[in-house]
């Protein structure tokens, strides 16, 4: 194989690592800036202990007979219906809402999100005003101008803000299960093709949670429809011109490593962070080797990684 060939070939997992990268780098910077941004503000955060995973909202009893009082966004079984509920009704939207107007709800939904998120890492930053304004021009943009370049990077501050906040209210072993938990149904759900199914009917409306890899650089500049997973799936693996990173990927370590940051430090939090990224080089490399570039979940190889990183800092 060429030397051209061969980066062609794993500049998808170059892609894929650098995104990586640099959200962690942006999540530390957001969640060190949180805290003292709540006190300033005002608001009132409780922390929880580090060492439970608690199933149901309610109090629990620790070993030196402390009582916590754990709310349903703390729990893990409110947190996994609430998951498992969105992806029914996000199914259930995607099968029987016609295309055109699928196109504008899931634009519309994205958009908002993508503010939000925006908005979330600059208020802790600058004054209420400029991030508002700044948030929504964010939004309009990639709702007007969804190109690759424009979608990955309101994708990143997505995952960024997604785990800051949520990073907060969980310990890192509820983080890990969750992560477990997850990485099952990626698996079940690539095994089964409704991973690639719902991830054909989101690339027609032009917003995809997931990165979008080009393999030449003019592919940057390119509309999200040129990306499209339709074109992707029908093309063979050493020949697509873009590959795709879900998002989840990406946003379920950072969440791991935002809940180890409340909870253990800076120090221990970017320790689980290198072991996420290790999970996330262990899928590239099973992908690239075993399955010769067919499509594989990364979330199972992520899950062990960064439940040993948190076995190792707690």
């Amino acid at each position: 194989m060429s030397k051209n060939k061969l980066l062609l070939k794993i500049s998808p997992a170059l892609w894929s690592l650098a995104i990586f990268i640099i959200a962690q780098a942006l999540t530390f910077a957001t969640v060190w800036r949180q805290d003292p941004f709540l006190e300033e503000a005002g608001i009132y955060v409780p922390s929880q202990p580090s060492d439970i995973v608690s199933l149901w909202p309610g109090e629990v009893v620790l070993p030196d007979d402390t009582v916590v009082d754990v709310p349903a966004y703390s729990a893990l079984g409110p947190i996994i219906i609430y998951f498992f509920v969105v992806v029914v009704i996000v199914g259930l939207v995607l099968y029987f809402l016609p295309l055109h107007l699928l196109q504008k709800l899931m634009r519309i939904l994205f958009g908002i999100l993508f503010g939000w998120s925006v908005f979330v890492i600059l208020a802790i930053w600058l004054p209420l005003v400029p991030s508002l304004v700044l948030a929504v021009a964010v939004g309009l943009a990639w709702l007007l101008y969804p190109r690759v370049w424009l979608h990955n990077g309101v994708m990143l501050l997505a995952m960024v803000s997604l785990a800051a906040v949520f990073g907060r209210f969980i310990t890192p072993w509820t983080a890990v299960v969750l992560l477990a938990v997850l990485a099952i149904y990626d698996l079940l759900a690539v095994r089964f093709g409704f991973m690639v199914w719902m991830a054909s009917k989101l690339s027609l409306t032009n917003a995809m949670p997931a990165f979008v890899f080009p393999r030449k650089s003019k592919g940057w500049r390119s509309s999200l429809q040129e990306a499209s997973f339709d074109h992707t799936e029908d093309e063979k693996p050493g020949e697509r011109r873009f590959s795709i990173l879900g998002g989840g990927d990406i946003a379920f370590p950072l969440l791991v490593s935002a809940s180890a940051f409340f909870a253990f430090g800076l120090s221990s939090a970017m320790l689980v962070a290198v072991f996420g990224l290790i999970g996330l080089l262990a899928a590239y490399a099973i992908q690239l080797v075993l399955l010769k570039g067919r499509p594989m979940p990364a979330l199972p190889p992520i899950a062990v990684t960064c439940a040993v990183g948190i076995l190792l800092v707690s």
